[in-house]
């Protein structure tokens, strides 16, 4: 059983211990339980419900592992030719690592 979940306006496909990395959820601590209502998708062993927009009563329950792991680093060099002007710049985007406990259908 799989469900495709929205987290932080990102959609993910969950499974009951997977694990995943969503946007930075601000107000969790490590061990806390989050749930997350909004499912556009339940596939139960090939039984398929589509929610118009998302499935009733559907839900996900996960269980925060880290609160804050941060992600690649992401280069942004800007550069106009023939003019002497460069400007680099990166960051490091922050996500929060959860594992999904369990899916109420």
């Amino acid at each position: 059983m799989y469900v495709i979940v929205d987290i932080n306006g990102q959609q993910f496909k969950a499974e009951e211990g997977k694990k995943l990395f969503v946007h930075h959820i601000k107000g969790v601590d490590a061990g806390q339980t989050v749930e997350f209502d909004k499912v556009l998708l339940v596939d139960n062993n090939g039984q398929v419900t589509v929610g118009a927009p998302t499935v009733e009563g559907a839900k996900v329950t996960c269980e925060v592992k880290s609160p804050l792991v941060k992600g690649e680093k992401v280069i942004i060099f800007r550069m106009k030719r023939r003019k002497d002007s460069r400007k680099k710049n990166g960051y490091r985007e922050q996500f929060t690592e959860v594992e999904v406990k369990s899916i109420t259908a």
